[in-house]
């Protein structure tokens, strides 16, 4: 008896239908076919003995399995459950009438148990678009499956329960959650919060102004001067997740199998700090079949690179065409997967080797050479894509000591929004264009053009301070975030000033 069920494969972060045919006939061979890798092939075994602890029988024989489309490689076990449950039907032992009607994903325990497998949301998208009535999967995938409106979503605990729901002799109800009550009531759920922050006004105020532009940001600073606790702090300041952003990262980190448990929805932005030591593919995704890397996972969210010169260059050099074009194209020699990279880059570092150049109290030990050649370690076109350096200086005693709070995060997060709408008002009709960091020349042009007196500030700057030619867009890019954030249409000498500051540490100067 032929028959057939539903599952789905990953392609990047999307996903694709797998037909799963199984005839049975008399024999007693087991074929399995469709380009499956060990990991399916090995559910022959889980699947024989999840069987039998629920009181059936693997059927005597002959059994041919078919994975359709068979030239797109089959991974992982989520495909037990469709498996057996189609190796069930074509014995007979099951009514194969409802199963196309529903997909079916699921990794089988050797006692029948169901567990949670990665993709799901990707995959339930998918059921819906192909018009299935739902979708059979394991109970702790199914808050995160529910978020798909108009698929109804049936978790379970085992194989039995699946066995007796396609029979007709147990009822499941659905899973449904409400998704807008879920996006809302956790946005503002944050554990650190920028009133934590003593002193450092001015490196708060760049983080402000980072956010609301979206711009790359570079904290140099002794050890200690509380970088990696300013950074960290960043996501609490950002603009909230629409839910379509919400969507597409939850998707990210389905497919990665980052989604935490029982979470439906990913409703804050991430953020990702990767250890120095990463290499060039955990960094930006790939492998032989590619899974998305720490720039996908940073996906509308933060990237914090802390000890920047400590990375390896050849992985810095790696995210320069991501800083540009907000995705990664991973080329394999069968398959091209295009995965979303739109993060915004924070970075830290010390100002030398020795951790101590410009600190009020500690003596640097490092010679010019030196801090030059620990410079270099950073090439000119990564730091060309980082609209903003500051020098982070020590605290002194009294700030630290200070009983009194200072700035909430939602108080800064208010004016990072009202900065972003008017953004989003100026660019609705550039196209991929949201926030004032992805201008490209034309729309600097356009939206950017300093006066007669703000031209000469920043000739007199860009002569004095030796900055380079590839900080004059930088600065105007800046500049236009800090007079949306005075809510002034035009470009002041007061805002050119403030960006030409956020240009302090460009290499030609840092350490002369």
């Amino acid at each position: 008896m032929l028959v057939k069920t539903y599952a789905a494969a990953l392609m990047g972060i999307s996903a694709t239908v797998v037909t799963i045919e199984v005839n049975c006939t008399k024999g007693i061979q087991f074929y399995l076919v469709g380009l499956p890798d060990n990991a399916v092939r090995e559910s022959h075994e889980r699947i024989i003995s999840a069987l039998q602890v629920n009181g059936y029988k693997f059927p005597r024989s002959r059994i041919v399995i078919n994975m359709a489309p068979a030239d797109i490689r089959k991974e992982g076990s989520a495909y037990d459950l469709p498996l057996a449950i189609g190796i069930m039907a074509a014995a007979g032992e099951l009514d194969a009438g409802a199963l196309d009607r529903y997909m079916i994903i699921g990794e089988l325990s050797l006692d029948g148990s169901l567990l949670p497998v990665r993709g799901v949301l990707p995959i339930a998208l998918k059921a819906k678009e192909e018009g299935f009535k739902g979708i059979i999967l394991p109970k702790s995938n199914a808050k995160e499956a529910a978020v798909v409106e108009g698929l109804e979503v049936y978790g379970s605990t085992n194989i039995l329960e699946v066995i007796e729901f396609i029979a007709g002799r147990r009822k499941i109800e659905p899973m449904v959650i409400d998704i807008r009550e879920e996006f809302y009531a956790k946005q503002q759920q944050f554990d650190t919060d920028f009133s934590d922050v003593h002193g450092q006004e001015s490196v708060k105020r760049a983080l402000e102004v980072a956010a609301a532009g979206g711009h790359n940001l570079l904290m140099i600073g002794s050890p200690g001067t509380g970088k990696s606790m300013l950074a960290k702090r960043l996501p609490t300041i950002l603009p909230p997740f629409t839910l379509q952003e919400a969507l597409e990262t939850t998707k990210i980190h389905s497919v990665a199998g980052k989604v935490p448990g029982n979470t439906s929805l990913i409703t804050q932005r991430s953020f990702r700090a990767p250890h120095h030591t990463i290499s060039a593919i955990a960094l930006v995704g790939g492998g032989a079949y590619p899974q998305p890397g720490e720039i996908s996972l940073a996906h509308n969210g933060v990237l914090f690179l802390d000890e920047l010169p400590e990375f390896n260059k050849n992985v810095l050099e790696v995210l320069r065409q991501p800083l540009e074009d907000r995705k990664i194209t991973i080329s394999r020699a069968r398959f091209t997967q295009d995965f979303p990279a739109g993060f915004m880059l924070v970075a830290s570092m010390n100002p030398c080797p020795c951790g101590y150049y410009n600190h009020p109290d500690h003596p640097c030990i490092c010679t010019p050479g030196s801090i030059q050649k620990y410079m270099s370690r950073i090439s000119g076109p990564l730091l060309d894509r980082i609209d903003i350096q500051i020098e982070v200086v020590p605290v002194p005693f009294e700030k630290i000591s200070e009983r009194s709070t200072g700035e909430t995060s939602a108080v800064i997060r208010e004016r990072v929004i009202r900065a972003r709408k008017i953004q989003e008002k100026r660019f609705e009709r550039d196209e991929g264009i949201y926030c004032n960091a992805q201008m490209d020349s034309k729309q600097l042009h356009a939206y950017a053009v300093p006066d007669a007196a703000g031209l000469k500030l920043l000739k007199n700057a860009m002569q004095k301070l030796s900055l380079s030619a590839r900080a004059y867009n930088r600065i105007l890019k800046v500049s236009r975030t800090i007079a949306d954030m005075d809510d002034s249409a035009d470009i002041e000498s007061s805002h050119l000033a403030e960006a030409i500051h956020y240009r302090n540490l460009d290499r030609e100067t840092w350490g002369v």
